[in-house]
């Protein structure tokens, strides 16, 4: 055998999609104080030593759910200030109401007690300001948007609009919600440019 090759089967991604989903649902549902890899073995139907095989423990599993589930909010520049935020907003309300939806509402909620769970909420906090912030920079400097609007309030107006709905939402519709959240994403930001926009 040749110095570095590898022995055994390569890893299959799709079981690593299948513990990582079910890592993200454990969670959603339980909280840091109940996951563990037993529960994350039985929802995703793997043995436990698939697990342990890709991540030594169940902090380890956790941050590889927040590093491929939780991307962060991308800047989307389309030439239109009302687009701009339609993207804005429904980059974050499918991050809390996509299948991964509830892990990151726990996240807010319990971040402080979960290893690396502040550093990836804060990640994915400042992706929102600074996407927001060039969104509403843009708008300014095209004279789409009055000069006085705080970037910090139209953040929590939006952020907040998304947060609220998924929050609000039963578990039993949130299938339903999640399917029409760019139509609500467009309604949320019709309804506050309506307030800000120059005139």
């Amino acid at each position: 055998m040749s110095v570095g090759a590898t022995v055994g089967r390569p890893r299959d991604p799709e079981v690593d999609e299948r513990i990582t989903r079910a890592a993200a649902e454990v969670f959603g549902a339980e909280g840091w104080a109940r996951f563990s890899v037993d529960a994350v073995a039985r929802r995703a139907g793997v043995g436990k030593a698939s697990i342990y095989l890709r991540w030594p423990n169940k902090e380890a599993l956790l941050v590889a759910v927040f590093a491929s589930r939780l991307s962060g909010v991308r800047d989307i520049d389309t030439g239109s200030l009302r687009d701009d935020l339609v993207a804005l907003a429904r980059q974050v309300l499918h991050a809390f109401l996509d299948e991964s939806g509830g892990a990151v509402l726990r996240l807010m909620l319990e971040a402080g007690s979960i290893p690396a769970g502040q550093e990836h909420l804060d990640r994915f906090l400042q992706s929102q300001a600074a996407a927001a912030r060039a969104i509403v920079h843009r708008g300014k400097d095209r004279g789409q948007l009055r000069r006085d609007i705080s970037v910090t309030l139209l953040l929590n107006t939006i952020s907040g609009g998304a947060l609220n709905h998924a929050l609000t939402t039963p578990p039993r519709s949130r299938a339903k919600v999640a399917a029409a959240a760019d139509r609500y994403a467009e309604e949320l930001v019709d309804f506050v440019l309506a307030s800000v926009t120059a005139p």
